[in-house]
């Protein structure tokens, strides 16, 4: 295979940053409007003429960037709806990471019709999948390693392939799943288009570049945030008090929803235990969890019925939040690569959130070597300069119920919706998101109609079902 070719940057891409530009078909154009695509983002305007011109791509873009639509529109384009073999293969890092991409093919699939989009990850049993593929799908979603035991199955079947995604390429490459990908692109279409999306470019993927890529063009966002969007802010404490900064932090400056990373599990599980010793509605994501119960933290964190998500690095890979107001670095981390992800969780598309970190007196030569990537001098701060606003943390805005049954019931959001908002009497205001996986539904609700809410879907039924409901 061929190097890439120039780099493109979004300065260099085409004035006008309106998805009209594009050819796209007037049903996708209308949904995009729809859905509140208003303009481009730079990645995307940077992207989207070249792929969906039917290059290969190497973008270098990072999570909240709008990559999932630069890769999602033009895959889209290329779809026969008509024909249910597999078009399009997204490969992603993590199982979190490939179910919001699903959702987000989703929402931008809706201008046409009957598009199946199924996901395939490990922590999920391998026979409804296999029931599933025997279906029928036009794209998948999943992990290296169980796309992988597909194939080898032979209950995935490629050979009408027509796109290839690599989605955060650096990080599936960290995680050991170079061979993985390597058999897995060997087995589609040799004339196919392949998207690569990675945050970094190390010289791992302009490896993997060369060997599976056809003259590629290369996307480059040469600015991945603002800094007036991030403001970053540094404390110099000691070990043992910095989960006391960080509920000062917490209850100066209340922010609705907080990422907090550790570098090690128990160090998670610790300061959890604090924080909800203290009175905040704390939870923890680290890799000894298992799948059910990473998915139920990660949907409460999501809908804002969780304050303070307390994660590892390996845990948090992939994740994409909106709505963060602030991340606090509990622990700094030893690559400074790592940092600036960790901090550009906060401050997405036009908001501003605040990035706190916590560092030892051994751990300065770490923020110095940070430093020195960024290239700023960081704004330092002393603790007694903050103050608790309130006696009491702040509680999430929402509550999540759990419903027992899901897709496999043939439960849909709008039935949960008709549910609270007919015979139970909400407002639809007051309904947050709702999130249906295949045995169960999650909603949220404001958590002053929390238990009234409870109530009343047990009392009451959803497509004509009495249901089982737990408030979480």
């Amino acid at each position: 295979m061929t190097t890439a070719s120039p780099i493109h940057s979004p300065e260099n891409a085409a004035a006008s940053t309106s998805f009209s530009q594009l050819p796209l078909s007037p049903a996708m154009l209308a949904n995009l409007q729809q859905l509140g695509y208003a303009q481009m983002t730079p990645i995307q305007a940077a992207s989207l003429p070249l792929s969906l011109a039917g290059h290969d791509l190497i973008a270098q873009a990072k999570t909240g960037s709008g990559k999932t639509a630069a890769f999602a529109l033009p895959l889209l384009t290329k779809l026969n709806p008509r024909s249910l073999a597999v078009q399009a293969l997204v490969l992603c890092p993590t199982r979190e990471l490939a179910d919001q991409v699903t959702q987000e093919i989703r929402r931008l699939a809706r201008g046409e019709s009957n598009i199946k989009v199924l996901t395939l990850c490990g922590g999920s049993p391998m026979r409804p999948q296999i029931s599933s593929l025997e279906h029928g799908a036009h794209i998948v979603v999943g992990t290296p390693g169980r796309i992988m035991d597909h194939l080898q199955r032979n209950s995935l079947d490629v050979s009408q392939l027509t796109t290839l995604v690599l989605d955060e390429a650096d990080r599936m490459l960290d995680m050991g799943f170079y061979d993985d990908i390597a058999c897995v692109a060997k087995a589609c279409p040799k004339e196919r288009q392949t998207l690569l999306f990675s945050a970094t470019y190390p010289e791992s993927i302009a490896g993997l570049s060369r060997q599976f890529l056809r003259q590629p063009q290369q996307v480059t966002l040469t600015e991945q945030h603002a800094e007036s969007k991030i403001r970053q802010r540094f404390y110099e404490v000691d070990n043992e008090d910095k989960f006391a900064a960080v509920a000062l932090l917490l209850n100066h400056y209340r922010p609705v929803s907080t990422l907090a990373f550790c570098n090690t599990r128990e160090q998670c599980r610790a300061l959890v235990q604090a924080l909800q010793d203290a009175g905040f509605a704390a939870l923890a994501l680290h890799g000894e969890l298992e799948q059910r119960e990473r998915d139920q933290v990660l949907i409460q964190f999501a809908n804002r019925s969780c304050s303070v998500l307390v994660a590892t690095d390996v845990a948090a890979r992939g994740l994409d939040i909106a709505q963060l107001e602030a991340v606090i670095n509990v622990d700094v981390t030893p690559d400074p690569e790592v940092h600036i992800h960790r901090i550009g969780r906060t401050g997405r598309v036009d908001e501003a959130g605040w990035a706190f970190t916590l560092a030892t007196g051994n751990q300065m030569g770490r923020v110095a070597e940070i430093e020195k990537m960024q290239g700023v001098e960081f704004e330092w701060h002393r603790l007694d300069e903050l103050h608790s606003a309130s006696d009491k943390p702040i509680q999430p805005p929402m509550a999540t119920l759990l419903i027992l049954g899901g897709r496999k019931e043939k439960i849909r959001p709008a039935d949960v919706l008709g549910a609270l908002t007919g015979e139970a009497g909400f407002t639809k205001e007051q309904i947050g998101k709702i999130n249906v996986t295949e045995t169960s539904t999650y909603v949220a609700v404001e958590r002053s109609i929390a238990c009234e809410a409870h109530r009343k879907l047990s009392a009451g039924t959803i497509k004509g079902k009495r249901v089982k409901v737990h408030l979480l």
